[in-house]
Formats: C-alpha cells, sequence, structure tokens
C-alpha cells in the first residue's frame, strides 16, 4: 500500500484550473488525467458551474492575507468535504488511501482533493507557498495569476519568466529616473 497524499498535484490542479478555466466538465476531467488523477468521475449536469464554486471558494484561500486566516478557511472547506479515510484500489495499481466519499460526483471529489492537497503543500512546505503573482502588486499590471510555490528555496513570487522579467525591467526604469 502507498500513502495517496493529494499533494503537490492537487494543488497545481486546482492552480491551472484557476488560471485557465476549461470550457465544459469533459475538459476538467481531462485537466484530471493531465495532472496524474487515474480514478472516474460522476460527471451531472451542473458539475461545471459546481467546479466553478469549488475553485472560486478555493480562491479565498489564495487570497487569504496572514497564515491563521489561511488556515481558518481551509479547515472550514475541509470540514465540508470531510470524509473518514479510506482503502481503495480503484485503477488497479496498488491500495492507497482516499480522503474523500467514493462515487461522489465531479465538484464534491475535487473540492476534496483540493483541499486536503493545499493543507498538506501549506503545511510542509510553507504557509507562504500560495498566493497571486507579484507583477500584480505593480502599477499598471493587472496580473492576479494564482502561484504554488515548488521551489527548493521557497522564494516564487511570480507565476511566469515573462512576469518576473517584466517586474525586473519596471524596477530598473524607476531606478534609472
Amino acid at each position: 500500500m502507498h500513502l495517496n497524499p493529494y499533494g503537490e498535484y492537487a494543488v497545481l490542479l486546482a492552480q491551472s484550473l484557476a488560471n485557465d478555466w476549461p470550457a465544459d466538465a469533459a475538459d476538467i476531467v481531462e485537466r484530471t488525467r493531465e495532472f496524474g488523477m487515474t480514478m472516474s468521475f460522476s460527471v451531472g449536469p451542473g458539475a461545471h458551474a459546481g467546479m466553478r464554486e469549488v475553485i472560486d471558494h478555493w480562491l479565498t484561500v489564495v487570497d487569504a492575507s496572514d497564515p491563521a486566516e489561511r488556515a481558518a478557511i481551509l479547515n472550514d472547506q475541509m470540514a465540508a468535504v470531510a470524509a473518514y479515510p479510506r482503502l481503495t484500489d480503484h485503477d488497479g495499481e496498488g491500495w492507497h488511501l482516499h480522503y474523500r466519499d467514493q462515487n461522489r460526483a465531479l465538484p464534491a471529489a475535487l473540492a476534496a482533493v483540493i483541499s486536503v492537497g493545499t493543507a498538506l503543500h501549506l503545511t510542509t512546505r510553507g504557509m507562504h507557498r500560495l498566493g497571486r503573482c507579484a507583477a500584480g502588486e505593480e502599477p499598471g499590471d493587472p496580473c492576479t495569476a494564482v502561484v504554488v510555490d515548488i521551489t527548493r528555496n521557497g522564494t516564487q513570487r511570480y507565476c511566469s519568466v515573462r512576469c518576473a522579467n517584466r517586474a525586473a525591467v519596471r524596477r530598473h526604469r524607476a531606478r534609472s529616473r
């Protein structure tokens, strides 16, 4: 048996959905595959809108201004999707733990995976390792992309090299004036 911690891939999946919203529920399921999830999902009417609510609710964790506030919001989210851990071999690749009820609809299943994964990411890597692109703090830059810091040194502040470079150029030009 291996422990399925819903760690990095779950928070990166949430980031991906927040930064590039899929066109429909089938695209959300495809995105889960891209991030390594092999389980099947019950996708009914309203799944796409339900997932938008899950991601919007998750963004309140991203936007929380201090660790205690972030923890409280995340604790509420985990409590709302709480299920006892259970052993599963749903894909025939070995027994592992799930922290959600079996056969839940797409939004409920991913709400559990994303909330637990985010909690594991923040507690193992640091409460500061989730936020918005620092370029959005710069005057004239509307970037609001989510940044999940998985770097070794824990200093990622920008969503992309492009945003980091544009911010560096702005700072350089401001000093040159």
